[in-house]
């Protein structure tokens, strides 16, 4: 590993995306079960990295909200 940096996405630590080598190849090191599936993906460019992530991350938030929205018992708002 030549380095690393954090990635969050609204304020929330997601993963880390380590440099891999001299060529700024960078492998992210997924935390959050948001983005779970992107673990370990390698991408030659950190701005692609961080754009990723924060799609993958905003529509897995997004389809939790929703999934709880349909757990409500019936008849309660």
């Amino acid at each position: 590993m030549l380095g690393s940096q954090v990635i969050e996405i609204d304020g929330i630590f997601v993963g880390t995306a380590i440099l891999v080598d001299r060529n700024q190849t960078h492998r992210f090191y997924a935390t959050h079960d948001n983005v779970r599936s992107l673990h370990n993906m390698i991408v030659p460019d950190m701005t692609a990295l961080k754009h990723r992530v924060a799609q993958t991350f905003r529509r897995m938030a997004r389809c939790d909200v929703g999934a709880l929205g349909r757990l409500r018992p019936q008849g309660q708002a």
